[in-house]
Order: structure tokens, then sequence, then C-alpha cells
């Protein structure tokens, strides 16, 4: 449970982190600073993310089978967890990832002339995804609590 719990965290932080600091805020970058912090976390966090989210859902996984012959209301608790966490890596996969595939490949001068409504588009499904986890670590929390009351 540490190790998944742990992991958890940093994958939530990493998201509440980003979404704290800078995209809440990102609608006043000039398309320059957007294509450089954009650039820089994608390079900081890339290949750590695409590690952690498949071992803390792995993690998930393992706890939950293990879960179901233990007191129910664990068991329901962590598989809240698992589905938020399920629904954090397909908006990952299959709307952040493409637009940072974008963004790694922009410079100021090709840059696409619809960059706002793309890094919009970004910031909206980043806003789900961190609450998302947010929402998968408060169940995660419950699920030690009632694991061990």
């Amino acid at each position: 449970m540490l190790i998944t719990g742990m992991l958890l965290v940093m994958v939530t932080g990493v998201f509440w982190g980003t979404w704290y600091s800078l995209s809440r805020t990102m609608e006043g970058f000039s398309p320059d600073t957007f294509i450089t912090i954009g650039k820089r976390i994608i390079d900081n966090v890339a290949m750590g993310m695409s590690v952690m989210m498949p071992l803390s859902i792995i993690g998930l996984l393992i706890l939950l089978i293990t879960a179901f012959k233990s007191k129910m209301t664990h068991f329901y608790w962590l598989l809240g967890s698992l589905v938020c966490f399920i629904l954090v890596l397909i908006i990952t996969v299959l709307v952040e990832v493409p637009i940072d595939r974008q963004i790694k490949i922009w410079t100021a001068d090709t840059i696409s002339p619809d960059w706002k409504v793309i890094r919009d588009r970004w910031e909206f499904y980043h806003t789900d995804r961190t609450f998302l986890s947010l929402a998968g670590i408060a169940c995660y929390i419950m699920a030690v609590i009632k694991r061990y009351s």
C-alpha cells in the first residue's frame, strides 16, 4: 500500500503543481513563452510519468484484487481510486500527449495559427485530470482508513 500510495501522490503532485503554478495563467503567455515552458515541462516529466502512471495503476489493481476478500468498503474505495486514475491515464494518452507532441516541434515561426485553441484544450483537460487525480487520492486515503479501521 505504501509504494502505490507514494506513486499516486507523485503523479498527482505533478498534475497539481503544473495546474497550480502555470496552467491557470497560460492565457497570458506569449507564443514564445508558451513554447519554451511547454517544451521544458514535457522534457522534465514525460519519462518519469510514463513509468509512474502505469506502475501506480498496476499497484492499484494488485491492491484491489487482494482487497476483494477484506472489508468491502476498503475494496470500493480502492475501486473508486482505480477508476479515477484510469480516467486520468485515458485523458493523458488521448488528449494531452498528442498536444505535447505538437508543442515539441513548434518554434516561434512554425507555431500553429490556432495555438490558442490548442492551448485552451490542453488546459481544459489538464484541469480535469488534475482534479480526477485529487479525487483518486481522496479515494485511496479513504481506502487506507477503511482498511485499518
